[in-house]
């Protein structure tokens, strides 16, 4: 007899269907946000107010060279009149700017465990802004559904972090049949000009690896951060036989029969494209956290952002994938 898997101690509260006056909307946000803030707020004590704050634009202090250091930070001056190699530690940046990419396309209106991806994508959306809208700190966003992109202004106040959230919950679900377009909703961003910031794509990232240009010219002035929203169906198919399945953004239907060897051939492809979706995100030098509708998504990125919070003051974080909820 198998035994049921327990759920989530923290699951997202349900958006399906909110509109933007609807009480029960505002009373999940409201619920969203104290989740967030009792139990993640104190992670982020300390003068520097970024979620991964790198190691900043404003130079620091010089300090002799040490084996692994950056050479483009050599400071050449303090070099020539000590003898000695010396580098200029940049200052983490006090006041950050943050943008959310939200992928909102037919393929997050899906979910058999706690909650749907969509919800899942809001709640993460919500952790990002209220960990990054400290000490004036600013935060945007740009939602994506395949057939339309939205751009809201990066701005801070409590206000603007509520109308960001009540956005991105209140947008229309996509059409079926509408492929997404991650790639658009991240050039959108590579074609403003910006102070140095954080980008988060908030994603499932399912379907072709298009968007990886796009983000390497993100990543080129802005430190990035991607969150994998994954379904346990995402990734292994059940034994039950003969199954009808329909691609959202396509609109094909194929009908299967689960044999012990399409299973595994689906949960290896699933792998493999999972991998490649963080390989594509590490080369971009960013980070990849991994949230999934079947696990405490709460402790996935307290997780994440405890161990990812080290890189301060020009000491990085590791760069390691899937800290935190990781698959």
């Amino acid at each position: 007899m198998t035994t049921p898997t327990p759920a989530p101690a923290h699951t997202p509260p349900s958006f399906s269907g909110g509109e933007l006056r609807d009480p029960k909307l505002a009373a999940a946000l409201h619920t969203l946000e104290l989740t967030v803030r009792r139990r993640l707020d104190g992670l982020l004590h300390g003068d520097y107010q970024g979620l991964i704050p790198g190691p900043g634009t404003e130079p620091g202090d010089a300090r002799e060279y040490q084996p692994g250091d950056d050479v483009r930070l050599m400071d050449w001056s303090v070099t020539a009149r000590t003898t000695h190699p010396h580098v200029r530690m940049p200052v983490a940046d006090r006041e950050l700017e943050t943008w959310l990419v939200v992928d909102l396309s037919a393929s997050l209106d899906f979910g058999t465990a706690a909650c749907e991806k969509r919800d899942l994508a809001v709640a993460a959306a919500a952790a990002i802004t209220y960990l990054s809208m400290r000490g004036g700190n600013r935060v945007g966003a740009v939602i994506s559904t395949g057939s339309t992109i939205t751009r809201l202004p990066a701005r801070a106040g409590d206000l603007h972090a509520r109308t960001i959230l009540r956005k991105i919950a209140t947008t229309p679900r996509a059409e079926q049949g509408v492929r997404g377009d991650l790639a658009g909703a991240i050039e959108t961003l590579r074609r403003r000009r910006a102070r140095r910031g954080l980008v988060v794509v908030i994603s499932d990232f399912l379907g072709p690896i298009d968007w990886d240009r796009a983000l390497r010219g993100v990543a080129a002035n802005h430190d990035v951060l991607g969150i994998e929203v994954l379904d346990p169906r995402d990734q292994e198919l059940p034994g039950i036989g003969r199954v009808m399945l329909r691609d959202p953004e396509s609109g094909q239907s194929r009908e299967f029969v689960l044999t012990e060897r399409i299973r595994a051939d689906f949960t290896a492809a699933a792998r493999l494209h999972s991998e490649a979706v963080r390989q594509s995100v590490r080369r971009c030098g960013g980070l990849v956290m991994g949230l999934r509708t079947d696990r405490d998504w709460i402790a996935d990125v307290a997780r994440f952002v405890s161990v990812n919070r080290r890189g301060l003051a020009g000491t990085p974080a590791p760069r390691r994938a899937g800290s935190g909820g990781s698959q």
